[in-house]
């Protein structure tokens, strides 16, 4: 059995996660949270905040999952946000061709492909539907838009879309943002939610879902003098896998600190490099291998239109004996002032995309003035007067020189219009400037939550021996184990019992999230609380009743090793331990 499979089967086993809606049938692409699941994400999610929004001094904001069409007009996921189909003639089983390709060739990272290109590698491998195994070769390879619709309001009402990725809602609220900003930069918005994409084709439980939950950091700079403190940073190590070594036959990774990735131009953002140092230290300490673990820089193809550059944190999630198999988990995009730029366009409100940037001393300049008399142009043009006078003020602002001889040559829907330059009166006057309007670019740190999870209990999980006896044991962080504690009687009987509850519920109130157990042997309690990663495990026994002062067995779960501890400094043992 792969790494895979036992996961998912200790994950439905201990309640981890499982498919949704099961006594339906369950549909694919959504995930159900269990007891524990659910536990362990929110500890992930809190991790990060403590990292990432509030230990960088950053604002979290809590947007909604559906928006409104226009949104989407002006962010290009509507024309753009598309992955590759292709539909099997015979039994009809729609398949995410570059998965196809990637699955069954040595092809990798085929998602930049053109669908000409996927057709072509589908036809010389002589690639099959995988539910029928009908030939694909010259089955037409189809863009499908990854994108929930619905309505909002009754009847016809407005159009909609369950976002696709959480960061939209940042970038739509920036007017309002950038105040609660005091209109300063570099400012950073952080946002924690679900996510939907309405994917071809689901696979390997948490790995490809149509519901997730993303976290995503935005940073709002400017590019001309805001530059990252590296001095936290500078000195960790990263490895990282360049385009040019993806591009090489050796394909070897480069080591390097965060300093020397952008003192050799490794690393081209000196932003991106800086997050990359702060994302390594926080996955080592949620308890993410880092002997499986890199940064991918994305090459060209895959890269998105509004991103300079672009690195992927990545995972291996294969098993021992088992082919490497790399699974992305975060991306650190440059973005520019693409998503800015493109709001402020189709909502018209281009000045609230914008932030005033104040000189340090008042700036005097040269300005050009045009004065255009509409009442000349007005009688002779009409309607398109005022569309006519638009054009010539910013052709003469831009060239002064075509308003001193002869006629104004102004194109307007095909047609040319010479206008008279004596409508026309240019000045220079000089201005006193404190400052000017500028759009900030964006650095955008984008983490799945959900395959972050799935990566800590594929690293986390172990089998080995103890006392004779197979063991199956998730190594899980105390930062985000979903039980810290569990408490056992040795026997529900002769006051045990009641003092192990006693103990739980005063562990419960120091803050610590514990679990009591009093079922079954004390060998299967421990294989249990094992199996969900429970760092420590507190029994209580006769000893408890017979020592003065009383005294617990407290087991640590990776070595099994036991130690006696009074229950009047249990407490602080097990806090200093967590």
């Amino acid at each position: 059995m792969n790494l895979d499979n036992k996961v998912s089967q200790l994950a439905k086993r201990r309640g981890f996660y499982f498919q949704s809606a099961e006594a339906y049938g369950g549909v694919a692409g959504f995930q159900t949270f269990g007891p524990q699941g659910a536990e362990l994400k929110r500890n992930i999610e809190e991790s990060w905040r403590d990292t990432f929004s509030r230990g960088l001094g950053h604002k979290e904001i809590e947007g909604p999952t559906v928006m409104p069409e226009p949104v989407f007009q002006a962010s290009g996921h509507l024309d753009g946000f598309d992955d590759m189909i292709i539909e099997c003639p015979e039994c009809g089983t729609n398949t995410r061709a570059d998965h196809l390709v990637e699955d069954n060739t040595g092809v990798e990272e085929a998602e930049g492909f053109s669908t000409e290109q996927i057709e072509g590698l589908i036809k010389e491998h002589g690639l099959v539907c995988p539910e029928c195994n009908e030939h694909l070769a010259g089955v037409e390879v189809n863009d499908f838009n990854l994108m929930f619709k619905t309505s909002i309001g009754p009847g016809d009402g407005t159009n909609g879309y369950l976002r696709p990725e959480t960061v939209q809602g940042i970038f739509t609220e920036f007017p309002r943002l950038k105040q609660y900003a005091r209109n300063q930069l570099p400012f950073g918005v952080t946002q924690i939610g679900k996510a939907y994409r309405n994917e071809i084709s689901p696979r390997k439980g948490l790995v490809r879902t149509r519901e997730f939950t993303q976290a995503e950091l935005d940073l709002f700079i400017d590019p001309e003098e805001d530059r990252p403190d590296l001095t936290d940073v500078k000195d960790i190590e990263l490895k990282l896998y360049s385009v040019e070594e993806q591009k090489s036959d050796e394909g070897e990774y480069i080591v390097a600190t965060v300093e020397e990735a952008i003192e050799e131009e490794i690393i081209g953002v000196n932003w991106i490099a800086y997050y990359l140092g702060i994302a390594k230290e926080w996955y080592k300490e949620i308890g993410i291998d880092m002997d499986r673990f890199r940064f991918r820089q994305h090459q060209k193809g895959e890269r998105a239109h509004y991103a300079s550059d672009c690195w992927d944190a990545e995972a291996d999630i294969s098993g021992e004996d088992e082919e490497e198999e790399w699974l992305e988990i975060a991306g650190f995009s440059y973005r520019g002032c693409y998503d800015l730029k493109k709001h402020g366009q189709h909502s018209g409100n281009e000045r609230e995309f914008k932030i005033f940037k104040e000189y340090d001393e008042p700036v005097v300049q040269e300005e050009t003035k045009v004065d255009i008399d509409m009442g000349i142009l007005g009688p002779e043009y009409g309607d398109e007067a005022g569309e006519i006078a638009e054009i010539i003020e910013r052709e003469v602002r831009q060239a002064p020189s075509v308003a001193e001889d002869g006629p104004i040559f102004v194109h307007l829907d095909g047609e040319e219009h010479a206008v008279d330059n004596s409508a026309v009166e240019v000045s220079v006057e000089e201005v006193k400037k404190t400052g000017e309007e500028i759009t900030p670019e964006v650095v955008e740190p984008s983490f799945g939550v959900d395959r972050t999870v799935y990566t800590v209990l594929v690293h986390g999980y172990n089998e080995d021996v103890v006392d004779n006896e197979k063991r199956t044991v998730l190594h899980l962080s105390n930062e985000v184990a979903p039980v810290e504690v569990a408490v056992f009687p040795l026997m529900d009987k002769e006051g045990l019992g009641d003092r192990a509850r006693e103990i739980a519920s005063e562990l419960r109130d120091s803050g610590l999230n514990v679990e009591y157990d009093d079922s079954g042997n004390i060998g299967k309690r421990y294989r249990r609380q094992d199996e969900v990663g429970t760092p420590y495990c507190v029994t209580v026994d006769y000893e408890t009743l017979e020592d003065e002062p009383e005294t617990v067995t407290v087991r640590e779960r990776d070595s099994t090793e036991q130690e006696r501890v009074k229950i009047n400094e249990l407490e602080e043992y097990l806090s200093s331990k967590l």
